[in-house]
């Protein structure tokens, strides 16, 4: 299962791999306050389209399609965080507000569909 929660939110037990998929720090979280297992800088959207976005809705259908751009280069078959999506639970964690439109979302939609056409490969063979 892929979850996706606020860094502000309390941590659960059964969360499996929890992943900061934020290129910067979140504001006002102490590092060791933050239940995290690995911050993927590598999986966050870059710099330059993370500014261009600025969190703006009528944006997000093309931020959307850039940062899965991006996610194709990034997301290796060996990347530990597919590795653990296909195997367990992983859950994606952000800073945003906006719970529906931001970057954990696209990324588990983009995570979920590389597990299904995984699990479609090994069923054929």
């Amino acid at each position: 299962m892929i979850r996706i929660r606020r860094v502000y939110d309390p941590a659960f037990e059964d969360e499996g791999l929890r992943v900061l998929v934020d290129r910067l720090w979140p504001r006002g979280v102490r590092k060791a306050d933050l239940a995290m297992d690995l911050w993927a800088k590598d999986l966050a959207p870059s710099s330059e389209l993370r500014q261009w976005y600025c969190h703006e809705p009528e944006r997000f259908p093309e931020f959307s399609q850039r940062y899965r751009e991006e996610l194709r280069h990034a997301l290796t078959p060996q990347h530990t965080v597919l590795a653990a999506a296909l195997h367990g639970n992983v859950t994606l964690l952000y800073a945003a507000r906006d719970p529906l439109l931001n970057q954990a979302r696209v990324l588990q939609q983009v995570l979920m569909h590389r597990c299904a056409a995984r699990a479609r490969r090994s069923k054929a063979s």
